[in-house]
């Protein structure tokens, strides 16, 4: 998070012991016991926003986060085969998930996926991954894809948020992405 998120503290009789905090937009807030002092609330206060603040970091990688997972992840499903020049997100992809330049080995992720489950994110890393060395999607593509322990689940979760979210993606095209 950069800078200092509003605040928004409810205090509730019902909350005996528990404080918890989620993001409203670009608000936070924190539900706290009503019998909190103000200097325990603010102290609470403080220790939700840097709980937030971590997770959010973990469920939004940076690019060099992305480079490092990526690279991690050739190694571990695909023998190290796939070594790409970059790896970042974008703003500009509507309809994928993400995209591979195979000619200058560049891999770019949809900026939608910023806050799903790292095991998702992990899954587009690989189909892109992937496509570095195999450009269409055949049946050795998908041999190398499949992998990933993980990657029907993700499937499903991603074919699950694009029905829910409306999204009119091609038949066949689970990850939405194409090769440039």
């Amino acid at each position: 998070m950069t800078g200092r998120p509003e605040v928004e503290v409810r205090r509730s009789k019902r909350r005996r012991r528990t404080v918890s905090a989620y993001r409203d937009g670009d608000r936070v807030v924190v539900l706290i016991p009503a019998s909190l002092s103000r200097k325990e609330e603010a102290e609470w206060v403080e220790t939700m926003l840097a709980r937030l603040e971590k997770s959010e970091r973990r469920r939004k990688p940076s690019d060099e986060d992305l480079m490092k997972r990526a690279r991690s992840l050739s190694d571990r499903y695909l023998g190290g085969l796939a070594l790409p020049e970059s790896v970042r997100w974008v703003d500009n992809q509507e309809s994928r998930w993400g995209s591979c330049t195979p000619g200058d080995r560049t891999i770019r992720l949809s900026a939608r996926l910023q806050g799903m489950p790292s095991w998702v994110i992990d899954y587009v890393l690989i189909h892109e991954l992937a496509h570095l060395f195999e450009a269409s999607h055949n049946d050795r593509f998908w041999a190398w894809v499949d992998r990933y322990p993980q990657a029907e689940r993700a499937k499903g979760y991603l074919i699950g948020w694009s029905a829910a979210a409306r999204l009119d993606l091609p038949p066949g095209e689970v990850a939405g992405d194409e090769v440039d």
